[in-house]
């Protein structure tokens, strides 16, 4: 993965060029954007530019560097194969090879900081050109976790790099945001989504710029399931009485990352229905667009672990009046 594949984010591609062909790449890296614009895909690109063994053209893709980063192990943990490339993420990896007896549930776990990067970071390179660690949704760290991860992001050993991707920002805590440099992703244009995802353009619109998001709305499967939910949720939005409405929250418990899926395709549905809404019925639109607020609180809700049925009540009494 090279940056010449990057698609749609030139500014983001350009800064860190210019870093690595300087010699000057920062330490630690903040990729902030909506999820599926290109982040990954970037930081997996910085990181073979780091490791390349062509002193001039740095992530040639010819090298032993480049082909060990790009090349991903088909058996899980599905990680690269370069040794001086680390992925960091909730559920990346087993219980037992990060020192738990659990999966890490709710977020990136203190085990995995301690076992993939405390004790790793304190080694050189394998091949002597740089270390990367590359932490997906890095807004999951756990509070124990991004303490435990403080002192090594602010003073790294030599040739030491960090890159941590977040589509929340917000959620991570203050002194992980300071010791980072921010790279901004912004969502692609519609007809860029439709080309990387080979999607209609209708599915394209939909995903509000994020190729994974389209992916995910294009599977016949996962659309039905959503457009269910959404359907239910309207439904209970319109129904004659509070309390038939409550009855939409006493559904089957979804796990975390569904929900948020479900609730980011109401969103969508909402935002959709107060454009189309907007020129021949302006009030309509504007109580759909408060109703699109109502359920992005909602998400909040979710990232904050807040109980799903206590959530989704809440979500529809507030539906309901907006």
């Amino acid at each position: 993965m090279s940056f010449d594949a990057i698609l749609g984010q030139p500014t983001a591609v350009a800064t860190l060029r210019r870093a690595i062909e300087r010699g000057q790449a920062h330490h630690a890296y903040r990729f902030e954007g909506p999820e599926g614009v290109g982040k990954a895909a970037c930081a997996l690109a910085f990181a073979q530019a780091l490791v390349c063994h062509d002193p001039v053209n740095k992530g040639c893709g010819r090298c032993r560097g480049c082909e060990l980063t790009r090349t991903i192990s088909e058996e899980a943990p599905h990680v690269p194969l370069h040794p001086d490339v680390v992925f960091v993420g909730r559920g990346i990896y087993p219980p037992n090879l990060i020192g738990r007896t659990t999966p890490e549930a709710t977020g990136i776990s203190v085990q995995q900081i301690r076992r993939l990067i405390l004790a790793r970071s304190g080694f050189s390179p394998h091949e002597g050109r740089a270390l990367c660690f590359i932490i997906h949704d890095a807004h999951e760290l756990t509070i124990s976790a991004a303490n435990a991860l403080l002192k090594t992001l602010e003073e790294p050993p030599p040739k030491t790099h960090f890159v941590l991707l977040t589509s929340q920002p917000g959620q991570l805590i203050d002194t992980i945001r300071s010791r980072t440099l921010a790279v901004r992703f912004a969502p692609l244009a519609d007809a860029l989504v439709q080309q990387i995802a080979g999607v209609p353009a209708e599915i394209a619109r939909l995903a509000q710029g994020s190729v994974s998001a389209a992916l995910e709305l294009a599977d016949a499967e996962t659309h039905q399931r959503r457009q269910a939910f959404v359907d239910r949720a309207l439904e209970a939005i319109d129904a004659p009485d509070l309390a038939t409405a409550i009855g939409f929250a006493n559904q089957k418990a979804e796990g975390r990352d569904e929900l948020k899926r479900q609730l980011e395709y109401l969103a969508h549905a909402l935002s959709a229905q107060a454009i189309a809404q907007l020129d021949h019925s302006p009030g309509l639109s504007e109580r759909q667009a408060r109703q699109h607020q109502t359920v992005l609180k909602a998400l909040a809700g979710v990232e904050h672990n807040a109980q799903p049925a206590l959530l989704l009540e809440a979500m529809i009494a507030e539906l309901r009046s907006a």
